[in-house]
């Protein structure tokens, strides 16, 4: 019995200690030294979580950065921070609700209006769960969200890309495409949202995934359309990452999410660098149509 007792505190102990020193270990930081000075990059999401470490890595390099969100407050609040951190005062924010795609276009015109330049585009807003069903746009919410607004806004954006070339498309993605029962016999009820017939989480997972499959389809089939323009696209997956991402969980899930995710999860830091490292590494100029974990 007391013997037992050990076991049980050692599993519940050092187990999960050795799972996060093994994530802390294999994740690769990117030692990159590529100056940004004199590029424009924009950042969807950039106020949280990965795109606010991606946004400030290129701040640090000189870029100019374009936090792309939509809350106000906490888009001024992560300018500020990655200004007071860098010194590089040549960091703005633009209000952009990816719910909204007459958002998407409003703001897509004013870059496409305003901006001389688009060195680099990080399609990184999204979101794990369902907030409501469908948008204004009468689209699924995380379809929307996930996959047809950032799909919009690439391509209103194409144009300044073109023009800016070389220049980088990042699409965030995820292993969770796996989940994805999407085929080419239902993809007519892509845009439903399915029923919940054993739990929520469940069901938004299914939905998620779905959306990034999309996302690793779309930057197949754009790769090919940009052959030879000079403008990259490729996808990733971040890893396994304990961010905002889960403030569409509510009550004792949530409590176990935040409980088991910020023991054994990625930062937001680790988990940004594989898209820091697809768009100022030189080890992928030219490749495109990726999709890339870890580097």
């Amino acid at each position: 019995m007391f013997s037992s007792y050990y076991w049980y505190l050692f599993y519940l102990c050092f187990v999960p200690i050795f799972i996060k020193l093994y994530w802390k270990l294999s994740t690769r930081w990117n030692r990159s030294y590529t100056c940004l000075v004199g590029k424009t990059a924009i950042v969807t999401g950039a106020n949280t979580g990965l795109g606010y470490y991606t946004a400030l890595d290129f701040a640090k390099r000189g870029a100019k950065v374009i936090l792309a969100c939509r809350n106000k407050a906490k888009a001024e609040a992560a300018c500020q921070k990655i200004i007071k951190e860098t010194s590089n005062k040549n960091v703005f924010y633009k209000l952009v609700d990816m719910a909204s795609l007459e958002s998407v276009r409003n703001f897509a015109s004013e870059i496409n209006l305003v901006e001389e330049r688009l060195d680099i585009l990080v399609n990184n807003a999204g979101l794990g769960f369902l907030e409501q069903d469908y948008t204004e746009d009468e689209i699924q919410f995380l379809l929307q969200v996930n996959h047809i607004a950032p799909f919009l806004l690439t391509h209103l954006l194409i144009g300044k890309l073109r023009h800016s070339a070389p220049s980088r498309i990042i699409n965030v993605a995820s292993i969770a495409a796996s989940r994805s029962k999407l085929t080419a016999g239902n993809l007519h009820k892509i845009n439903e949202v399915p029923e919940i017939t054993v739990s929520k989480v469940l069901r938004d997972s299914q939905v998620y995934g779905t959306t990034k499959l999309c996302n690793i389809l779309f930057t197949t089939e754009l790769a090919g359309k940009l052959r030879g323009s000079g403008v990259t696209v490729n996808c990733l997956h971040p890893g396994v990452i304990y961010t905002e991402f889960f403030r569409g969980l509510n009550g004792i899930l949530k409590m176990a999410a935040s409980f088991v995710g910020q023991l054994l999860l990625l930062t937001a830091e680790e988990g940004a660098q594989t898209q820091i490292y697809l768009a100022v590494s030189k080890d992928v100029e030219g490749i495109s149509g990726g999709l890339f974990a870890n580097c």
